[in-house]
C-alpha cells in the first residue's frame, strides 16, 4: 500500500520509498548542441516540410512547424503522419543531446497517441528524455496545437525508445 509520505507497506511492514524525481539530464557531448544542429539540416525531411528546431537543451529537444496546406489531411487538418515525423524527430534529438561525440542515433520503437484534430498555425513538438541508457533512452515528446490568441492544446504524446549507435572507430 502507497502512504500519504511516499513510502511502500506490504503487510503491516515498510518495504521502501518511491521517489519521483527525474535524473540529472548531463550532456556527455560539450558541443552537443551544435551536433544536433548540424544533424537537423541534413535531414531532408525536415526541410520538406518546414520544420526547425525551437529549442535544445541537454535531454530536451523542441521542433516548431507553421502549418501548410499541403501537409494536411482531407479535413484540413495537419495530417497524423506529420505530427508523428516531428515528434519522432524531437525524440531523437532530445536522446541524441545526451549521447557521447561521435554517436548516432535511430528510433527503434515508439507509441503515438493522436488526442485531437491536429489544428493551428504552429505546431511544436516538444521531446524531453526520461531515461538515457548506454544503448536505449526512453524518451516522451508532447506535440502541441498553437492557434493566435486561443494558447496551445496538446494534440498527441509519443513515447519512444532511441538506440544509440556508436562511432565505429569509437572503442568504448
Amino acid at each position: 500500500m502507497l502512504r500519504r509520505d511516499g513510502s511502500i507497506e506490504s503487510a503491516g511492514r515498510l518495504v521502501g520509498a518511491l521517489n519521483f524525481s527525474t535524473q540529472p539530464m548531463n550532456p556527455l557531448n560539450p558541443s552537443f548542441a551544435e551536433d544536433v544542429e548540424r544533424s537537423f539540416a541534413r535531414q531532408p525531411i525536415m526541410n520538406l516540410i518546414g520544420a526547425q528546431l525551437s529549442l535544445v537543451e541537454p535531454g530536451v529537444v523542441e521542433i516548431t512547424l507553421p502549418y501548410r496546406a499541403d501537409l494536411a489531411q482531407q479535413h484540413e487538418y495537419l495530417h497524423a503522419g506529420i505530427v508523428t515525423t516531428i515528434a519522432d524527430s524531437a525524440c531523437g534529438y532530445a536522446a541524441y543531446s545526451l549521447m557521447r561525440a561521435g554517436s548516432e542515433v535511430l528510433s527503434v520503437e515508439f507509441k503515438v497517441k493522436l488526442l485531437r484534430p491536429a489544428q493551428g498555425e504552429t505546431f511544436v513538438a516538444r521531446a524531453k528524455v526520461i531515461k538515457a541508457g548506454r544503448t536505449l533512452t526512453v524518451v516522451r515528446a508532447d506535440v502541441f496545437g498553437i492557434a493566435g490568441n486561443a494558447g496551445r492544446e496538446l494534440i498527441a504524446t509519443m513515447q519512444g525508445a532511441i538506440i544509440c549507435l556508436r562511432n565505429r572507430d569509437d572503442n568504448n
